[in-house]
């Protein structure tokens, strides 16, 4: 289960699932032939966009909405029920996860096993740091064992079922024991950080402790795409040529500071079309994977890339984290409270009883999940929004809105095109397909463009 803190490194490890979840990138080494097996498998999939000429975009009516419906009209009916069926199997999976962790929680305090792994993590490490990075670790390791079926079915025979996964199962077992490895090391070091500072500060941890796991979520930030995408994904420079620089030339125009542009080998592991830009503490890298490069439109990746860069140059990592840290405050102050009445309840069937007890460590995960859980639609509103913002900048700075909607469709392959108002706000991250449509079709119309 590749979701995506007890420092936030903890939200970045406990509260997204455990999973530090690299982003997929494109290899360019072997690029032709991983591309065509990713076109390929979308193909067998049966997912296909009416195609349409530059002809039937000049004769679309100016009017945003009828423009709109156009584009959404070219989504044959077959493939709206494949994606839909898709995304909203997506929410009953996070049910599914979240129950499943309850579970796993249940399971390692009842009997008094943490305390025993405790106890024997104490004996080993000679001392509490030590004791405190061990339990840590095993906690990662007995949840992805225990919770490895459901995980093997959300990431790999799901997506194969579903015509986007171009990797073997033993392919992507490998990646997901990777991924625990990192996410072993992380929650080493973030447990033993944590359970030091509920010690020291008392019944105040909590307080610090949302400062330190911002903090150490922009580390993680920050290292991850020198770290940890690399050993996921292969980076290499795009050819010269006007795909590279039109991106540089966006790039430079707004300030941004490369002078490269990146492709990464998704294919290896996805049909997906994605790109990014990352970057914080004034570094920046665009990226953008080789099913983008090499089966979309010059016009869609400038599009895409306009995007991308949009959020670098409003700040919204930065941003991201100034509003994380008062949901990260809410979610500690939440584990403070019930935390301590929870182990006082249980202490005899458990044998903990001390909020600063590591061996309290998969209740406070519990209580944090469940927090995430129900913060769901104030979570994916904050990134909804800076999504949009992002669409309205990229807009203005590729002017092209036909590029940005015919990019839109490709992305229906994995998103559900047209949710309802309620839905949207508590499930999306993003916005829908069809609202992302009219605001690059409200920006022709307004422009004047053909």
């Amino acid at each position: 289960m590749n979701k995506w803190l007890i420092t936030v490194a903890a939200v970045a490890a406990v509260a997204l699932g455990l999973g530090l979840a690299p982003a997929r990138a494109a290899d360019a080494d072997g690029a032709a032939a991983q591309v065509q097996k990713a076109d390929a498998t979308a193909q067998a999939s049966g997912f296909k966009i009416r195609a349409v000429d530059d002809a039937w975009r000049a004769a679309l009516p100016r009017n945003a909405e009828a423009a709109t419906q156009a584009y959404m009209n070219r989504l044959p009916a077959e493939v709206v029920a494949k994606s839909d069926a898709y995304y909203t199997g997506g929410y009953w999976l996070q049910l599914w996860n979240l129950l499943l962790g309850l579970a796993v929680a249940v399971l390692m305090m009842s009997g008094r096993r943490a305390a025993r792994v405790r106890d024997w993590a104490l004996r080993v490490g000679k001392g509490p740091v030590r004791r405190d990075m061990l339990v840590g670790a095993i906690y990662v390791l007995t949840s992805s064992v225990l919770t490895l079926p459901l995980a093997v079915y959300e990431g790999w025979w799901r997506e194969q079922a579903y015509g986007m996964s171009t990797q073997t199962l033993l392919a992507w077992l490998g990646e997901a024991a990777l991924i625990q490895g990192f996410n072993m090391l992380l929650m080493a070091l973030v447990v033993a950080g944590l359970y030091a500072l509920m010690r020291r500060a008392g019944a105040r941890w909590w307080i610090w402790g949302t400062a330190g796991g911002i903090a150490v979520l922009a580390v993680v930030i920050a290292l991850s795409p020198v770290l940890i995408e690399p050993a996921f994904n292969t980076y290499k420079p795009v050819e010269d040529g006007p795909v590279k620089t039109a991106v540089l030339q966006m790039a430079h125009a707004n300030g941004v500071p490369v002078d490269n542009v990146y492709v990464f080998d998704a294919s290896r592991q996805t049909t997906r079309v994605s790109a990014n830009v990352a970057g914080l503490f004034g570094s920046a890298a665009v990226r953008l994977n080789d099913n983008l490069l090499r089966r979309t439109s010059e016009p869609e990746i400038r599009a895409v890339m306009g995007h991308e860069l949009g959020h670098y140059v409003m700040n919204h990592i930065a941003k991201t984290l100034a509003m994380l840290t008062l949901v990260l405050f809410a979610g500690f102050a939440t584990v403070q409270w019930l935390l301590g009445r929870l182990l006082a309840r249980f202490a005899a069937a458990t044998g903990v009883s001390r909020v600063d007890d590591v061996a309290g460590l998969p209740v406070l995960v519990a209580v944090f999940s469940v927090f995430l859980a129900l913060a769901t639609p104030v979570n994916n509103s904050i990134t909804r929004v800076q999504e949009a913002e992002a669409d309205k900048f990229g807009l203005n700075l590729s002017r092209e809105p036909h590029g940005f909607a015919e990019a839109q469709l490709r992305l229906v392959e994995y998103r559900k095109a047209d949710p309802g108002a309620v839905e949207e706000f508590i499930f999306f991250h993003h916005p829908s397909t069809r609202h992302r449509i009219l605001d690059a079709m409200r920006w022709r119309e307004a422009m004047g463009t053909p």
